[in-house]
């Protein structure tokens, strides 16, 4: 028996382990759920010891574990590849909108729903299922493979920059594997070679030390509220594009032979919009929207709260407003530099009868990769064989915030090569993860390993 086959013949097992993954509420950005974190990390380890990674370790940090592991018993010579992975989970609200729990994994239509399905414990467990299927076979890898596993991949990573640098050497590699971004289609396989960087702010506004009646006070006292509005649509001018002076001036511009990459792949507009239930589609007027998606600035209101929101009437002029507030950035955007022109803006355009206070979350530098490097190609070869069809390349516009990380302190080639679909509901109810792509995403990480250790 080989790999593959051993992999095929455990696929059953593979989703039992999965939905036992996926159980684990491990919501990072809720302090309620700091001992759901810490018992995730727990049955990851166990699970990876089971599989016969030679040492596993759950290392503690000033917010939630990350769990690391290495099996480094490869034949001389042979690469080292750092895998890198999520296993915290975004909150599940709104509740009312999942059709079953969002941690009692149920699958449907060949589905497995859950928080977490996709982004990220499937795409992390498909990796750790190829190393078993390499392991049990043939006891041991074609390549040296070294585990980090984080918890605090959704609050933006804050501790995990600071063990990347205690544990340098024991993180040594020459390729980073990354497994948390998309397919561009199904049956289409991607490589991702760009990420967009990311500014969060949270917006307050304030006006009266109390909530006011509003006949008794309206007209005369800056609701924090219409305060807030004026602010936000300040914010973009009437062509879609950014409107704050300075947003746009480090962007990269697409060259022409990126724009006809973009150009060439299998958009389909219209079942785009008919997937969202949209008549049409907006955005900054000049490109493309793939161009938009994936390789263009935005900014974007997250959320807003003020007032009064309850069932019925309420006249009442609320002393306080909010909003969060992210932006995606591209090369060359810096997230420190557009958080201060951003929050400079607000606070110049913000009446004069209200305070302002603008506060940075959490930011991540964008990223662009290597699309030739040897690793990428070995990846593109993997990916062909297990799909049948070469793989498209693809901006994407989310953000992995230590992708960049990785890329200045080992310097060396980082592929992003996932197997979820935009359509997957990652952060939203209902998150999904097609079991032909977990699946067929093992077969292709046991044929990497060893296209990464052939080279060429």
């Amino acid at each position: 028996m080989n790999p593959y086959d051993y992999a095929t013949s455990q696929r059953d097992r593979f989703v039992e382990q999965l939905r036992a993954f996926l159980q684990f509420p491990s919501i990072s950005t809720l302090a309620e759920h700091n001992g759901d974190v810490v018992r995730t990390a727990e049955w990851l380890a166990e699970h990876l010891r089971s599989i016969g990674m030679e040492r596993v370790e759950i290392v503690p940090t000033a917010g939630h574990p990350v769990v690391y592991a290495a099996w480094l018993s490869a034949p001389s010579g042979a690469p080292t590849l750092l895998f890198y992975g999520h296993y915290d989970v975004q909150p599940i609200d709104p509740l009312d909108q999942w059709v079953t729990p969002p941690f009692q994994p149920t699958v449907r239509d060949d589905k497995i729903y859950a928080r977490g399905a996709t982004d990220d414990k499937g795409q992390v467990l498909l990796v750790i299922n190829a190393i078993e299927s390499w392991l049990a076979v043939r006891g041991m890898l074609p390549c040296n493979v070294v585990l980090v596993i984080e918890g605090e991949e959704e609050i933006g990573s804050p501790n995990l920059s600071s063990f990347l640098h205690q544990r340098r050497q024991d993180l040594a590699c020459d390729a980073v594997l990354v497994c948390d971004t998309a397919m561009f289609a199904p049956g289409i396989p991607s490589l991702v070679y760009g990420l967009r960087g990311l500014a969060y702010l949270e917006v307050h506004v304030r006006g009266p030390r109390r909530d006011l009646h509003s006949g008794s006070y309206g007209g005369a006292v800056v609701n924090p509220a219409n305060a807030l509005a004026r602010i936000i649509a300040a914010l973009h001018d009437d062509r879609g594009a950014i409107a704050i002076p300075g947003f746009y001036d480090d962007v990269r511009s697409l060259d022409a032979e990126e724009r006809h990459l973009l150009a060439s792949l299998p958009f389909d507009e219209e079942a785009f919009c008919q997937e969202l239930d949209l008549d049409t589609l907006g955005g900054e007027d000049g490109y493309t929207t793939l161009e938009r998606l994936g390789a263009r600035p935005t900014l974007d209101v997250n959320g807003m709260w003020s007032g009064f929101t309850g069932t019925g009437a309420k006249t009442v002029l609320p002393a306080e407003a909010h909003a969060k507030i992210s932006m995606r950035l591209v090369p060359d955007q810096r997230p420190d530099r557009i958080a201060q022109i951003v929050a400079e803006y607000i606070t110049r355009i913000a009446p004069r009868a209200v305070r302002i206070q603008v506060d940075m979350l959490h930011g991540a530098d964008p990223v662009l990769v290597e699309r030739d490097s040897m690793p990428m190609k070995a990846a593109a070869r993997a990916l062909e064989v297990t799909f049948g069809r070469k793989p498209v390349y693809q901006r994407e516009g989310g953000s992995i915030p230590v992708v960049a990380e990785f890329q200045r302190l080992f310097r060396v080639p980082v592929v992003l090569m996932g197997f979820g679909l935009h359509t997957d509901g990652a952060h939203s109810p209902n998150e999904h993860f097609h079991l032909e792509n977990f699946h067929r995403g093992t077969s292709a990480v046991i044929r990497f390993f060893e296209e990464l250790a052939r080279g060429q």
